[in-house]
């Protein structure tokens, strides 16, 4: 039995930084990593998405058609769509998740000449004074209630 959990789903306020469409995408992947959304999640109908976003219909369909192609959700004609129920596939796209703002902090770090052991450093210096708040890239960008 497929449960709709779009009640969670708020209005997201949007950066200028990325397509919307991938924005779409990484708030679907942030809810589903959070456990907001479960496997098998009945997810809202394009049309009902985009009114709850205040979007464009065409953003909102070529988000779903990527979430289809990297495999987050399934979509069946007359069922609408669903998250995968593939466990090994969300846990691979939850690396991925991962691993992409840490490249980029990376590369940022490298092209300063901060060096490997400065960055573990500052990560044992930081993280736990951090709060949480901040830690969660997904705050900013994809959970800002308008």
């Amino acid at each position: 039995n497929k449960e709709r959990s779009d009640s969670s789903l708020k209005e997201i306020k949007f950066n200028s930084n990325s397509p919307i469409y991938l924005q779409i995408s990484k708030y679907f992947e942030s809810k589903v990593f959070l456990g907001e959304l479960e496997p098998g999640s009945l997810i809202p109908s394009r049309r009902e998405l985009a009114g709850i976003f205040r979007v464009n219909l065409n953003t909102v369909q070529k988000a779903y058609s990527y979430m289809d192609e990297i495999g987050l959700i399934i979509t069946e004609k007359s069922k609408g769509s669903v998250i995968t129920n593939d466990l090994e596939r969300l846990h691979q796209l939850r690396d991925d998740y991962i691993k992409e703002p840490l490249i980029e902090f990376i590369k940022s770090m490298k092209s300063i000449n901060i060096g490997k052991e400065k960055v573990i450093d500052l990560l044992d210096q930081y993280y736990d004074e951090t709060k949480e708040e901040l830690i969660d890239d997904t705050s900013t960008e994809f959970d800002e209630e308008i």
